[in-house]
């Protein structure tokens, strides 16, 4: 009976210690079996931040118009004034053109009339006679039959000039209007003003002027930037 004494005591002692062990939650097993998981955890994030991206916007890319030709602009100017400006696709300026060659035609004529009137009454005076009421000034001799010859003659100058500088002023709008046509054909559509704009620097000799020279030589050292377009 002895001999099976330590046997009985390994039972109890194995039996106590399966007893003590607590069962394990966090397996996958014991959740199966009892459907609740201790270790869920929720997440409670109240502040949702996005990093911001500005838009890139496709800047505008400007190229010269190798068949625009400013000999053309200019002879269409020379011809029909505006015309150049029209074949720059500048249309905004043709009213300008033709608003101040019309004012400066309308001065021509107020001036021009003006200016035969006084010299007919000069004439009228200068002579010693006197019109006839057929005459086609007549009723202007009458009006200034008190007037100083004198002040005929100078009315009569001054009319002829502002006449013959209205005259010179349309010359002057037409040259300008040509320039302008050749201005825009060359600058605006010869040459390229797009965004591929450099520079470089690199060093480079400097020639002096004969008076500015020294026992050192003519030569000094400079640098040199040339920009690209």
């Amino acid at each position: 009976m002895y001999k099976y004494l330590p046997i009985t005591w390994l039972v109890v002692f194995c039996s106590l210690t399966a007893m003590a062990q607590k069962p394990d939650t966090t397996s996958r097993t014991a959740i199966k079996k009892t459907g609740k998981d201790t270790l869920v955890s929720t997440r409670h994030d109240t502040v949702v931040s996005r990093q911001f991206i500005p838009k890139v916007k496709k800047e505008r890319v400007y190229h010269p118009d190798s068949n625009h030709s400013p000999h053309k602009a200019v002879m269409r100017s020379l011809m029909v004034p505006g015309w150049g400006q029209v074949y720059n696709r500048r249309w905004w300026k043709v009213p300008v053109i033709y608003g101040g060659i019309g004012l400066l035609g309308w001065a021509i004529v107020f001036n021009n009339t003006y200016y035969h009137e006084f010299l007919a009454l000069s004439k009228y005076r200068e002579f010693g006679t006197t019109p006839q009421p057929t005459d086609k000034y007549y009723s202007q001799a009458i009006a200034y039959q008190n007037l100083a010859s004198q002040a005929l003659y100078d009315a009569t100058d001054g009319y002829r000039r502002n006449r013959d500088l209205c005259i010179l002023g349309v010359v002057g709008a037409w040259g300008i209007n040509m320039i302008d046509a050749y201005i825009d054909a060359k600058f605006i559509h010869s040459y390229s003003v797009d965004n591929d704009l450099s520079f470089r620097i690199t060093p480079d000799m400097i020639n002096q002027q004969m008076f500015a020279q020294n026992s050192m030589g003519s030569f000094i050292p400079g640098i040199k930037i040339t920009f690209t377009f």
